[in-house]
């Protein structure tokens, strides 16, 4: 027996924001399907008749009186004697210990863990980066299998909608710029049509219910492939850098962006790109700053997905010391007296400590990074169709990714997205190479990666999972089960 119940978008976004690990009833019972991209959408309860005929006795037809006179005779079957279940033979008798508080009380069923859980994750808390390049084809992105640069104009929509369709409404936009359009002082990145302006306009015609958000940095733009502008004795330039965000934060929110990003570290640009967002009238436009953002060694695929690897020295004279703790406590006041609207910490995993501190001590959004990482090698060997991780001897040989290695799981049934390959590269990486190689669960290592950084503090987690992940809170994968 199959009843369904027609809900309104909002509602089915409702239902589709269920963590179905905390509702393993409501995941189990129900389907959300939408039959097209404007059809209204139906809630459906999956149950059957004998089902429904064991869980409810046919009405005898008897009075309220009948019924009351029957309890006050006890005129009901005496229970059945309780039967404590047997421990294995070889278990020690043993008095109980004497405790009155036992945590264990509270965890012994899914509904009482499902009751008492403290953290939950939607997939409105989930942003997805979108890598986006002037070309019509996909191009594949050789540090992170799996990803690509969309183009602008069709693959781009279509992962939008695909993220849309399991409930994920948020995306950043990231450009591969042509090298003939980089310059010294990133001028490029205020073109008024340039491709970031024209991929928001494009967005927000097509799904003008989306939440976009914009990197505003020039290293995308810069032939130095540095965040700001680079004096001839290699300093990076503070305010002259920021002189040019500002026009860049303009340029994206005249498109239509509803979150500028700066993710360039210099000093007091929130508060010049906030006063020069009010100038031109855009009062609405939000600022999600990059607080705590660390000279990390995570960061290396995804400069190469840009091609915005410095061309000489690193970034550590304007991004944070991974060493250092308090300090961003001075980058969190300087941001929200400068007027940030939300705080953003990158990377995510490895730096829990600091989202806490940053939740700890700020009344505003926080949000986390979830980075993919340093690149690593999978080794296979031919004799023996192993593949390990990590430096293996002779006669084993080193394949780099993006070699296939398959993955197991319904990639075509859920649509997830593109490729069912190993990834080598950080915190999305290692999941998905430990879960290519059966050394770990990588959907329920995926989900618990992403609720350890809810549980840290984070409102909101950019992420390269967020379509999968929200597949499985959608009650269509299999960590919902």
């Amino acid at each position: 027996m199959a009843s369904t119940v027609p809900f309104s978008p909002a509602k089915v976004q409702m239902l589709k924001a269920t963590n179905c690990h905390g509702h393993a009833a409501f995941g189990s019972c129900f389907a959300v399907p939408r039959t097209g991209p404007k059809q209204r959408s139906l809630a459906v309860r999956v149950s059957s008749e004998q089902e429904a005929a064991a869980a409810v006795r046919a009405p005898s037809g008897r009075s309220i009186e009948e019924c009351e006179a029957d309890a006050v005779a006890g005129r009901f079957p005496a229970p059945a004697a309780f039967v404590r279940p047997k421990a294995p033979d070889g278990t020690p008798e043993i008095r109980p210990l004497d405790m009155a508080k036992r945590p264990r009380r509270n965890r012994r069923s899914p509904a009482l863990r499902a009751a008492f859980q403290e953290t939950t994750i939607s997939p409105a808390n989930l942003v997805l980066p979108l890598f986006i390049h002037e070309g019509e084809e996909d191009a594949p992105i050789g540090a992170m299998p799996g990803c690509f640069r969309l183009g602008w104009q069709h693959g781009l929509l279509d992962e939008v909608y695909k993220a849309r369709d399991v409930g994920v409404n948020s995306f950043v936009l990231f450009p591969k710029v042509p090298d003939a359009l980089k310059s010294p002082t990133g001028v490029e990145a205020y073109n008024d049509n340039g491709l970031v302006p024209r991929t928001i306009r494009l967005l927000k015609d097509k799904f003008p219910d989306i939440i976009v958000y914009t990197d505003v940095a020039l290293d995308p733009y810069s032939s130095d492939g540095h965040d700001g502008i680079v004096r001839e004795d290699g300093v990076i330039l503070n305010d002259e850098t920021v002189y040019q965000l500002c026009k860049q934060a303009v340029s994206q929110a005249r498109a239509g962006a509803d979150v500028v990003s700066p993710s360039d570290m210099m000093d007091g640009r929130v508060g010049a790109i906030r006063s020069a967002l009010d100038a031109e009238g855009f009062n609405d436009v939000s600022i999600m700053s990059y607080t705590a953002k660390y000279a990390s060694s995570f960061y290396g695929p995804f400069r190469e997905a840009l091609d915005s690897n410095p061309r000489f020295g690193d970034k550590k004279t304007y991004q944070m010391n991974p060493a250092n703790y308090r300090e961003a406590l001075l980058e969190t006041a300087a941001d929200e007296a400068e007027g940030a609207d939300i705080l953003l910490v990158k990377p995510g995993l490895p730096y829990l400590d600091i989202i806490r501190l940053l939740r700890d001590n700020s009344a505003l959004p926080i949000a986390a990074y979830q980075k993919p990482g340093p690149r690593c090698l999978l080794y296979t060997s031919d004799a023996v169709n192993e593949i390990v991780l990590a430096a293996a001897p002779p006669p084993l040989k080193p394949v780099i990714a993006p070699e296939p290695i398959v993955v197991q799981q319904p990639a075509e049934e859920l649509d997830l997205p593109r490729g069912g390959v190993a990834q080598v590269s950080g915190e999305y990486s290692m999941i998905k190479a430990g879960g290519a190689l059966n050394m770990i669960d990588e959907e329920k290592v995926m989900m618990e990666s992403l609720m350890c950084l809810r549980r840290a503090g984070a409102d909101v987690i950019l992420t390269y999972f967020a379509r999968q992940a929200a597949v499985v809170l959608c009650g269509m994968g299999s960590a919902a089960k």
